[in-house]
């Protein structure tokens, strides 16, 4: 029994991300409620085939990794879906996974073209561009009748409030699940006001499994397919960081081996995430916290959260019933959890040093970049459509832009530069 808690901690802990990524991904690409449903629970499916990959040490790392769709791809997928569709969306999703499992081995040298500069310039532009998506939310959604309409801001607001306010006051495990908390309760408040629709809950099966290419094939696109695997890089680094805390914490000293398997671990998961029309996965830092807290770090605990989210991935009825959150309350916590990403960015470049002026310039053009193009999309239009994939995406165009400025300004030895100048 012990075993069984300690496992439903960590899924409640990781259920709200889980969750809240298709549903914003699916409304954004106007799914129907039963496609939304599906996919709810096909990414909770996946989540556990992703998680049992990196757990099992014969594939992968070896250590108790949760693994759970990245908020980091929603932006682009967001993007991809509606202006090229979601065969192409699922088909570079899975190229870029063939690059992740290619690139595995070398990742370690890569790295280098990654450094905080760079990262947290990269991080900080898809938080900038994920933010319209929480005030649309927030607001009722695009398109929405009523939208604006006070009732959407008051819940939006409430359920922020309350997210707040549990981060603030309460310790331990409960404030390791504050969004969905907030999800739950803001969802009830919305159910007085009449605003909740529990009718696609009753019309749901019982029990459906996945299946591949649930809602399309495969279409190819060069410029989707970079801009995929960019965002593959920054989840490998995220992850990296992730695999060092664990290891710490489990007393387990990783090979240069292991990380390669983990790397490979993620590269199968996406591949395997776009055969079923899921997600991209990523290793999930707020669970590392539960297996400090808990002090359950044998990956027993993990094995049986597998094993609970593939059950729970097979009840579409669970994916409706998540489904009957407001748009207006998805956006309160949307906007908590899409700050944060920004502000994750924010703290990566906090690393870096200030008093380089150069590193201010990478960051000026990059962000400035990426952000002018996710508000101004069609500047460069006139550029022509066989590079709308670089002029009109903010997040490949800032990337690319750190990248090369990097490059430029610090090389290759971008550690030794910043320690040159005091």
């Amino acid at each position: 029994m012990k075993r069984f808690l300690l496992s439903l901690q960590h899924l409640l802990a990781m259920y709200a991300g889980a969750i809240l990524v298709p549903i914003i991904v699916a409304t954004s690409l106007d799914f129907s409620a039963e496609q939304t449903a599906y996919l709810v629970t096909v990414d909770i499916f996946m989540c556990g085939v992703a998680t049992f990959l990196q757990v099992y040490k014969g594939i992968g790392i070896g250590l108790p990794v949760v693994l759970g769709c990245t908020f980091t791809a929603v932006a682009p997928m967001i993007l991809i879906g509606q202006t090229k569709g979601i065969d192409v969306l699922y088909g570079s999703l899975f190229l870029s996974g063939l690059l992740v499992i290619v690139i595995a081995p070398f990742f370690a040298s890569l790295v280098k073209l990654f450094p905080p500069v760079v990262t947290g310039s990269v991080v900080t532009i898809i938080g900038i561009t994920l933010m319209p998506v929480a005030m649309n939310y927030l607001a009722g959604g695009q398109g929405a009748k009523d939208y604006g309409a006070p009732t959407h801001i008051l819940l939006g607001v409430v359920t922020l409030v309350i997210i707040l306010i549990l981060q603030r006051f309460a310790r331990g495990f409960l404030k390791s699940i504050a969004i969905l908390l907030g999800l739950v309760i803001g969802t009830v408040l919305a159910s007085f006001l009449g605003v909740v629709d529990v009718g696609q809950v009753a019309s749901a099966h019982w029990f459906e499994l996945p299946r591949p290419f649930r809602f399309t094939g495969f279409a190819f696109d060069i410029g989707a397919t970079i801009v995929f695997f960019i965002v593959a890089l920054v989840s490998l680094i995220e992850s990296t960081g992730v695999y060092h805390a664990l290891s710490e914490i489990t007393g387990k000293t990783l090979t240069r081996k292991d990380f390669r398997k983990g790397y490979m671990a993620e590269g199968i998961a996406i591949t395997l995430g776009s055969i079923f029309n899921a997600f991209p996965y990523t290793a999930y830092s707020q669970n590392v916290g539960l297996v400090s807290l808990s002090g359950a770090k044998k990956n027993d605990v993990i094995y049986g959260m597998v094993a609970l989210l593939i059950v729970c991935g097979c009840i579409p009825k669970l994916g409706a019933l998540a489904n009957i959150i407001p748009l207006s309350v998805l956006g309160g916590a949307m906007l908590a959890m899409f700050g944060m990403v920004m502000a994750y960015g924010m703290r990566i470049l906090n690393d870096i040093n200030f008093k380089n002026q150069n590193n201010l310039l990478i960051i000026a053009i990059s962000v400035g970049l990426g952000a002018g193009i996710t508000a101004v999309p069609e500047a460069f239009q006139a550029l022509g459509d066989q590079f709308a994939w670089l002029t009109q995406n903010g997040i490949v165009l800032g990337t690319l832009s750190a990248i090369v400025l990097n490059l430029f300004f610090n090389g290759l030895n971008y550690q030794q530069n910043q320690e040159n100048v005091k």
